[in-house]
């Protein structure tokens, strides 16, 4: 999934950005309110993790833009504002859930798994396809009850084939689910990884649609 992050402080902002990366997630972050609107007129995201003290266009105005434009997209906002009256007022507008600064890291991607489960329809972070269960909290990979070591880059394209079983996507759709700005990406990167993937799990699993793109399918 892609989320991007409006926080205007870059030491917040990089741990929140590593944090979720390791996590599995594609991150773009922006420091004011009117580079996330661009942003979000822009891309599709899965997610808007959300700080209320932007410049430029403030947090809660930005919001109340976002579910006036009857954008759905799941918002977390993240605050050194922490009274009630703010809370209340911040959930009001239209966040799915609200965290105060200082925060604990894991908290925050928990709260992120959790919005995740939630717009996807899901009771669990885990996905399954047949014999394939991945669950992203752990980072791991069963085919069949056996695990599967994959890389981090790996892990990441299995996570965004999985999120629509069956959809064809291009290199260029994985591309865009799998690196956020400023990840460098070599010329054959998704297409080293898919042969790569398909090697460990079955090319069975992995589908190339010539000149299309690739699907993940339950073998017959």
């Amino acid at each position: 999934m892609r989320i991007l992050l409006a926080e205007d402080d870059p030491l917040i902002a990089t741990a929140i950005v590593s944090g979720l990366r390791k996590s599995g997630f594609s991150v773009d972050w922006v420091q004011d309110g009117q580079a996330a609107a661009s942003a979000l007129a822009l891309e599709r995201y899965g997610l808007l993790i959300l700080d209320l003290g932007l410049p430029k266009v403030e947090g809660l105005e930005l919001l109340a833009r976002i579910r006036q434009e009857d954008n759905r997209i799941p918002v977390l906002i993240v605050t050194a504002r922490g009274d009630l009256e703010d809370r209340v007022t911040g959930l009001n507008e239209g966040a799915d859930d609200y965290l105060v600064k200082p925060f604990d890291l894991e908290e925050l991607i928990a709260r992120v798994f959790a919005l995740a489960r939630r717009f996807q329809g899901r009771a669990s972070s885990e996905l399954q396809l047949g014999g394939l269960l991945v669950d992203p909290r752990a980072r791991t990979v069963r085919l069949d009850g056996k695990e599967v070591a994959l890389s981090d880059r790996e892990f990441r394209l299995l996570l965004a084939l999985l999120e629509n079983p069956g959809a064809v996507l291009s290199i260029q759709q994985l591309e865009d689910k799998l690196y956020g700005w400023g990840e460098e990406i070599a010329s054959n990167t998704i297409e080293v990884q898919l042969h790569r993937l398909r090697r460990k799990l079955g090319k069975e699993w992995i589908r190339n649609i010539r000149g299309v793109g690739f699907k993940i399918v339950t073998p017959s």
